[in-house]
C-alpha cells in the first residue's frame, strides 16, 4: 500500500487532458454565433431574393463581409466540434472513426475555407 493521496495516484492518468478546452471552445463558438446570426441573416435576407447585383452590392461593404466571415469560421469551427464528439460517443470502430475523424477535419476546412474565400471575392472585386 502506497503513501499517495488519491489525487497523486490518478494524476496524469486518464482523459487526454482536452476535455476542458474542448467545452469551452465549443460553449464560445455557439455564444459568439448568436449575434454573428443574427447580425448575418438580415443583410443575406435583404440580399436574398434582389439578385446578384444586390448580393455584390451587399457584401462589397466591409461591415457586412467581415460578420460574414466571421460567421463562417465560427459556424464551421463549431459544426467541427460538435460532429466530433458525435463521431467519438457513437462510432466505435477505431479505424472508422480516425477516417471520420479525419473527413470531418478536412471537409469543414475546406467549406470554411471556400466561405471565406467567396466573401473575400466579392468584397475585392467590387
Amino acid at each position: 500500500m502506497g503513501y499517495k493521496t488519491d489525487y497523486a495516484r490518478v494524476h496524469g492518468h486518464g482523459a487526454a487532458g482536452e476535455g476542458v478546452g474542448h467545452w469551452w471552445s465549443q460553449r464560445l463558438t455557439s455564444i459568439a454565433l448568436v449575434p454573428l446570426t443574427l447580425l448575418f441573416i438580415f443583410p443575406f435576407g435583404r440580399a436574398l431574393g434582389n439578385g446578384y447585383d444586390a448580393f455584390v452590392a451587399t457584401y462589397s461593404n466591409l461591415w457586412h463581409a467581415l460578420v460574414a466571415v466571421l460567421f463562417i469560421i465560427a459556424a464551421f469551427a463549431h459544426l467541427m466540434q460538435g460532429l466530433q464528439v458525435v463521431i467519438e460517443d457513437y462510432v466505435t470502430n477505431k479505424n472508422a472513426r480516425t477516417a471520420l475523424l479525419i473527413a470531418n477535419t478536412l471537409a469543414c476546412w475546406a467549406l470554411g475555407v471556400a466561405g471565406v474565400l467567396s466573401v473575400a471575392t466579392v468584397l475585392f472585386s467590387a
